[in-house]
């Protein structure tokens, strides 16, 4: 299709063969530029102006089909390839000097409060949380995430732990539970808004200023006080009716009621956990890789650019095609705020910096994967919706030399319009006299 300028129709001298004015190179480069923009933008574009009437009968005019413009919803979808399992698997190790004792199946869910492995056989019990225990948990009136962890989870399995220090109240830790009367809460020191200020009330603690005598150090131990710690939000606190639901709750888990958790007696989780491999063998250490566990339940692992990333949003809904070309819908529940370049991912060096997010989409119906364990798969993302916008074929568009886009119709007028989301080889487009129904033409 070929537009001519109005200096050619006139007979101006910008339009005399053989020479070539600073105007006429001007234009040869706005027309070189246009077409560049018509093949970038996509297959089908037709640039209209800038060639001489003479030059028509040497090229032969694209056929052209006609089509309506139409009313109708555009969504610029995006497609990803990603991983269907059991999401991330987790290396479990054992404790030092032990020999394993007792290793569950492949593919067993272990939840709250069941074994996990047992070093000799004394079991390693799972419960939920976040933060692992990283000490030994003898000492009324210690304070910590893990704490809170041990705390929680026997609540949740039913077990009374009494009431914890609100936040930022300040706990002294008192002796190791073992060597003590759990009938003993741990010391609290409020801040006492009636302290005198003066030598008879400064440095004096809750319990000296109520007429009650301070704590004083047990024979044989250090003669320096423990440290007072202040409760923050998200802690837990050892206190006497905690460490009595602990006795109350060892001998359901198979061990000996002390009141003592060891580092090695409980594996947190973020929930019920599945095992994907067993590495060890009875009878060996107990320090070597003992197993691996995942999540119970699948989701869809992608990794994508982090530049890309911002497009995706949690609970943003998807279409995940399965290997056997169905489709099941699932959603958005994670996005890593990890980020992780190629080489890193392999084990060898820091990676490239154009690293990689790991967006995780868990699926509505478990069933539609039940017989699927891992595989790969498409993820549709749907970017952007426009809701009953005007649309033509992107083959209808005319990019004019002057800039912007037009439609012709089938008399030959041009129509210049704006155009807006690209999708699925449709273009948004409005403008003057354009409407659902007015016939243009369209590149075949």
């Amino acid at each position: 299709m070929t537009e001519h300028s109005e200096s050619e129709r006139d007979g101006r001298p910008g339009s005399v063969r053989g020479r070539r004015s600073p105007r006429r190179k001007a234009t040869s480069l706005a027309v070189a530029t246009a077409v560049l923009l018509t093949v970038g933008v996509g297959a089908g574009l037709v640039w209209a102006g800038g060639g001489k009437e003479g030059d028509t009968g040497s090229k032969q005019r694209p056929k052209a089909t006609i089509v309506a413009v139409s009313r109708t919803d555009l969504s610029d979808t995006r497609e990803m390839e990603g991983t269907l399992g059991f999401g991330a698997a987790r290396i479990v190790k054992g404790s030092d000097g032990g020999k394993v004792t007792w290793l569950p199946a492949v593919g067993a869910s272990v939840t709250r409060g069941k074994q996990l492995y047992r070093v000799n056989d004394r079991p390693a019990v799972v419960f939920y949380g976040s933060t692992p225990l990283y000490r030994t948990l003898d000492t009324i009136g210690s304070v910590g995430r893990d704490v809170r962890v041990v705390a929680d989870n026997l609540k949740a399995l039913g077990y009374d732990i009494g009431s914890q220090p609100a936040t930022g109240t300040t706990v002294r830790p008192q002796a190791p539970a073992s060597g003590a009367s759990t009938d003993e809460e741990p010391q609290t020191e409020d801040k006492d808004p009636d302290a005198s200020p003066g030598p008879s009330g400064a440095g004096k603690s809750a319990d000296e200023r109520a007429g009650r005598p301070s704590a004083s150090p047990r024979p044989g131990t250090d003669s320096t006080p423990p440290r007072a710690v202040t409760v923050k939000e998200g802690d837990g606190v050892l206190t006497a009716s905690l460490i009595d639901a602990i006795k109350r709750w060892q001998p359901t888990a198979g061990m000996e009621p002390t009141g003592v958790l060891d580092v090695n007696d409980v594996v947190v989780t973020t929930g019920a956990a599945r095992v994907g491999k067993v590495n060890a063998q009875l009878g060996t250490d107990a320090s070597a890789d003992l197993l691996t566990i995942t999540a119970t339940t699948k989701t869809v692992t992608i990794p994508v650019d982090a530049l890309d990333v911002g497009s995706i949003k949690k609970g943003q809904k998807v279409s995940v095609t399965l290997p056997d070309q169905s489709a099941t819908p699932g959603k958005v529940s994670a996005i890593s705020t990890i980020i992780q370049g190629a080489a890193d991912a392999e084990g060898g060096g820091s990676g490239d910096p154009s690293q990689q997010l790991s967006v995780t989409v868990s699926l509505q119906d478990a069933d539609a994967v039940q017989e699927v364990d891992a595989a790969k798969v498409q993820v549709q993302f749907a970017a952007e919706t426009r809701k009953g916008v005007l649309t033509v074929p992107v083959g209808a568009l005319l990019a004019l030399s002057e800039g912007g886009y037009a439609l012709r119709t089938p008399e030959g007028k041009l129509l210049p319009v704006e155009t807006g989301l690209f999708a699925k080889g449709l273009v948004e487009v409005s403008g003057p006299g354009i409407a659902a129904g007015v016939k243009v033409e369209s590149a075949s």
